[in-house]
């Protein structure tokens, strides 16, 4: 019974410092991700963060899935809308991507994407495991042919992306237009 009381306290406590370490990389980026800079910007020490997460691979990991699934609970309502013709959808979620409340994961998503296309073999795998759920999440949100839905999901991926990349570099009215 101790022994289970010790890992269920273990990982709560590690629940709680990717909650924490969420909330840091959503206000300030990933711009550094080393362990002692993680760790001072949610008051613990890097030891702390290599006891419960092992390597900074496994800390990188755990805190882009973390991320990953705090915004899928954040699209929750608007899955809720039902599903709807993808060109409904074109004109909602690049405005949805670039808005206020979802910007800041944009961000984030912006920051994985080019430390993968720098090579990090970490973010690359992540980012690509993010990416494709991201594509199945669109194609649900998809109504009518269901046999069009995985051509018409990576069309309005790629749209979105684009809104993400344009709004990034100040050509935000680009996507309001």
């Amino acid at each position: 019974m101790q022994a289970d009381e010790t890992a269920n306290m273990a990982q709560d406590r590690r629940e709680v410092l990717l909650d924490q370490l969420t909330d840091h990389v959503l206000t300030h980026g990933l711009a550094d991700t080393g362990l002692r800079t993680l760790a001072a910007g949610i008051g613990t020490s890097d030891r702390m963060l290599i006891y419960y997460f092992t390597d900074k691979a496994s800390l990188m990991t755990a805190l882009m899935q973390h991320v990953a699934m705090r915004l899928t609970g954040a699209l929750g309502s608007i899955a809720d809308a039902g599903p709807r013709p993808a060109a409904q959808l074109a004109r909602e979620l690049p405005a949805l991507a670039t808005s206020a409340a979802f910007w800041p994961y944009m961000r984030f998503w912006l920051a994985i994407a080019a430390q993968a296309a720098g090579g990090d073999p970490v973010c690359r795998t992540v980012g690509e495991s993010i990416g494709r759920e991201f594509l199945g999440w669109i194609a649900r949100q998809l109504s009518g042919d269901p046999a069009k839905h995985p051509q018409q999901a990576a069309l309005l991926l790629q749209l979105i992306e684009g809104a993400i990349l344009l709004n990034a570099i100040g050509l935000g009215d680009v996507v309001e237009q």
